[in-house]
């Protein structure tokens, strides 16, 4: 029987901490499979932090090559001072729709190297090349044309968070697709992520802005927290709307369209058009050790989105059984010495989005000494887990907090695979040390 001594009620908040320079200037990766030298890098350098009003732009003349107007007096100035680090082979953090991404010119191989140093990123782990317009896009196509399969689905999805398997021209850099020969290419819809490409007058590769492994930032005081004093710049946009990556689809996959990895836009989405028919996703319809062992995208090879606490995954889909299953699941973490226990609850219909509890509780648990036992439970609100959108938002975000609150382990109450409900699984899934069922 639990006793509460302490009940109150938090609105998450980011602490801002430097971590200490990470990478060498000769490996990427002990584990890669082709290690790249690496520009050299500058101790611990000040990480400027700006702000950009992401609803001051307004773009016109459609997709094949638009252009922007911003109503914020201070976003040219801005973008212009981004857009001279990028070209200098510097690295930006940058919103997106999706998540916060570390940008670099992705034709230059000094910038992208930038990148792979800046997170730690295994140099076997392909890149994501944004693009700002159809006619950017076509350019880094072979033989420059969009294959037709992909027309409708880039109609309906782009500027979006849907990212395209192209077979690449020789205008992208080997360290982009880790010597593939097909190039991940996105439009993101988010009006910074755009105007600065269009500024840039160049695609960027921009990967989740945070040190490889841990959970993407979607907001700039999480990029702070990762990176600060390792990059010039982040870009404040505020939250990021989708709260998760972009899918992933292969279209030119030989046995049919399939989605390598799920994400913004959903299954239920893609295959509605007819083109998309047959669609498979990969890891739930089918599995690929060739594809595992050499990725043509990121997301499928290594262990992502992990806090430093131990992630304890619990799946099903009925309400009664998950609540007693954290029951049994926080007695057990008491049992094994845990004093601070994080929970992620998804299926609060009442509760508050992002709104988090926290309960001191003892002199009702009992471990297998018969000594009584106390600790500290927080609970934080994903949202309703029949609206999978809203748990994407606050997933990541969700657990970094926990892990601020220095959480010894973190349970998570799982949702459905339908919808947004997939992607969100999908990272659990990676980030969980213990799935229960």
């Amino acid at each position: 029987m639990y006793h509460f001594r302490q009940y109150i009620f938090l609105r998450p908040t980011s602490t801002v901490r430097a971590f200490h320079q990470i990478v060498s200037n000769t490996l990427i990766s002990e584990n890669s499979s082709s290690p790249f030298k690496l520009p050299p890098r500058k101790s611990t350098m000040k990480t400027k932090l700006v702000s950009i009003d992401p609803n001051s732009f307004s773009f016109v003349d459609g997709l094949e090559d638009p252009t922007f107007t911003t109503t914020d007096p201070n976003a040219e100035k801005i973008l212009s001072k981004a857009a001279l680090l990028l070209k200098n082979n510097q690295v930006v953090a940058i919103p997106t729709e999706t998540v916060y991404g570390l940008a670099a010119n992705a034709l230059n191989t000094r910038g992208i190297l930038q990148i792979y140093a800046t997170k730690n990123r295994p140099a076997d782990n392909p890149l994501i090349v944004h693009v700002s317009s159809l006619k950017m896009l076509r350019s880094l196509l072979m033989n420059e044309e969009i294959p037709q399969i992909y027309h409708s689905v880039i109609h309906k999805f782009w500027p979006g968070p849907l990212t395209i398997l192209f077979p690449k021209s020789s205008l992208i850099p080997s360290e982009i697709t880790c010597n593939q020969e097909t190039v991940a290419i996105r439009f993101p819809s988010h009006p910074i992520a755009r105007a600065l490409i269009s500024v840039c007058k160049f695609p960027l590769a921009a990967p989740s802005a945070n040190v490889s492994g841990r959970p993407s930032p979607t907001l700039a005081s999480h990029v702070m927290d990762d990176l600060n004093g390792k990059i010039p710049m982040i870009i404040d946009g505020g939250q990021c709307s989708f709260g998760v990556e972009s899918t992933v689809l292969d279209g030119l996959h030989v046995h049919g369209p399939v989605i390598l990895r799920p994400g913004g836009v959903t299954y239920e989405a893609l295959i509605s058009i007819p083109e998309m028919s047959g669609l498979r996703v990969y890891k739930k319809d089918f599995v690929d050790k060739d594809l595992e062992a050499t990725p043509t995208t990121p997301g499928m090879k290594y262990r992502h989105y992990s806090p430093n606490a131990q992630v304890i995954l619990l799946e099903g889909n009925d309400v009664h059984n998950i609540r007693k299953l954290v029951e049994s699941e926080v007695a057990n973490a008491v049992k094994s010495g845990n004093k601070k226990i994080g929970i992620l609850r998804t299926t609060g219909v009442s509760d508050v989005q992002g709104e988090c509890h926290t309960q001191e509780v003892g002199n009702g648990i009992e471990d297998m000494d018969n000594v009584t036992t106390s600790h500290e439970t927080i609970e934080y609100i994903l949202g309703n887990a029949e609206r999978p959108q809203q748990v994407a938002q606050e997933l990541f975000k969700g657990l970094r907090y926990l892990d601020e609150q220095k959480a010894d382990c973190i349970i998570v109450e799982g949702v459905s695979e339908a919808y947004e409900g997939l992607a969100v699984m999908n990272r659990l899934r990676k980030a969980a040390t213990r799935i229960v069922t």
